[in-house]
């Protein structure tokens, strides 16, 4: 049976050559960067060198990266660290109401235990963030606003540039979360004009356990994690020297394989959305048509499960997604696609596909040829399709 494998925003593999580059620091340079001997003088040599190549990603200077174990923390320390540093001036926090729930659940641990008022805000069927919504939910308690670049479940990207001038204008720091859109677009934090920026390493081809946040000069940032004075005292404890070499090798191909990366990915997303679309009925293609990853094509349909399609086309190999990895199962309607406007019966039906440079023309046939059937196949249970299809 033919494996065709689209759940790369979910987990993708440990690149070969990222492998390699991280296997000599787990046995045979071991030393710790903070030691004050040659060993350890070396080793954060090694640091910063990957440093220097995260950052030049996404347009960065390397003094300006701090290291984390993963996206999920990068958020965290943007949105609590901010929140910690201006608690007792200005309390009031704006993040897009499809945020990954790392900056969702941020948002809500400020509100709840730190005495700050948090505004979600709307977006539209696109799941565009509105720049005259966004100026107006903006006061002079605003400690900072986060709006993730591109979205892991419909696939849709903010004008970052646009609404960071927003922000700015009012004297507002903006964070974007950029674990989905960093090595896939181009990225530079000066032309965004962002303040605060998140990456994941796993997202790049590098390791889990490895994940970086950008931050611009003068943005206070109060740690989360207490002790010695690791990464210039912003995260303490030992470094994770395996997993940061993982993560600056894994930036440093992207970087040189983006262009060309992108473009096949465009290409095999069309292919997709364009042959799902055409093989079913009352099906939506989620999130905007065209200002959107590269390598994501999101749906929605009616009357079935998600969960239940998804187990019909790991029987035949494919393995998919009905949204973020980190609320599949929860067995909630995704709040992406009731922000966006879908009936929660619509959402229910969700499916996410994300590609990588991993994917063939020929992985792309077999699941536009599978994917209807497997519709099909469960509209045919389905009370509410045949009560459709009666009317």
């Amino acid at each position: 049976m033919k494996t065709v494998y689209m759940d790369h925003a979910a987990a993708t593999p440990v690149r070969k050559e990222v492998l390699e580059a991280m296997l000599p620091y787990f046995a045979d340079h071991f030393a710790n960067p903070s030691s004050v001997y040659d060993l350890g003088f070396k080793i954060k040599d090694v640091v910063e060198e990957q440093r220097e190549k995260v950052a030049g990603l996404i347009g960065a200077g390397k003094d300006h990266i701090v290291f984390t174990s993963s996206g999920a923390e990068a958020n965290n320390l943007a949105v609590k660290g901010m929140i910690l540093a201006s608690r007792n001036k200005r309390k009031h926090l704006i993040v897009s109401a499809i945020e990954h729930h790392s900056v969702l659940n941020s948002a809500r641990f400020v509100e709840r235990f730190l005495d700050t008022e948090v505004t979600f805000l709307p977006v539209n069927e696109h799941g565009l963030a509105d720049p005259q919504r966004l100026a107006a939910a903006i006061s002079p308690e605003t400690v900072l606003v986060s709006i993730m670049h591109g979205n892991n479940e419909i696939g849709t990207i903010q004008p970052i540039a646009e609404l960071a001038a927003i922000c700015h204008s009012k004297g507002v720091p903006l964070h974007t979360d950029a674990v989905a859109t960093a090595g896939t677009v181009p990225l530079d934090v000066k032309g965004l004009d962002v303040d605060l920026l998140s990456l994941s390493g796993p997202a790049l081809g590098g390791p889990k356990g490895s994940g970086a946040l950008y931050f611009r000069d003068k943005i206070r940032l109060v740690p989360l994690i207490h002790g010695g004075i690791q990464e210039s005292g912003r995260r303490a404890g030992t470094e994770n020297v395996p997993a940061i070499v993982g993560l600056g090798t894994a930036a440093e191909l992207a970087r040189l394989e983006l262009p060309a990366r992108a473009e096949r990915l465009r290409m095999l997303r069309s292919l997709l959305v364009s042959g799902i679309t055409a093989g079913t009925t009352d099906v939506i293609h989620t999130g905007h048509p065209d200002q959107r990853l590269p390598g994501h094509a999101s749906f929605c349909f009616e009357a079935i499960e998600g969960e239940a399609l998804l187990f019909m086309l790991a029987r035949d190999g494919i393995y998919a997604s009905t949204g973020s990895a980190c609320a599949s199962k929860a067995l909630k309607t995704s709040p992406v696609l009731v922000a966006i406007g879908l009936a929660a019966d619509l959402a229910q039906g969700s499916l996410v596909l994300t590609l990588s440079e991993d994917n063939s023309e020929d992985d792309v046939g077999y699941v536009v040829a599978k994917v209807p059937l497997a519709v099909a196949k469960l509209r045919s249970f389905s009370p509410v399709w045949r009560k459709k299809q009666a009317a």
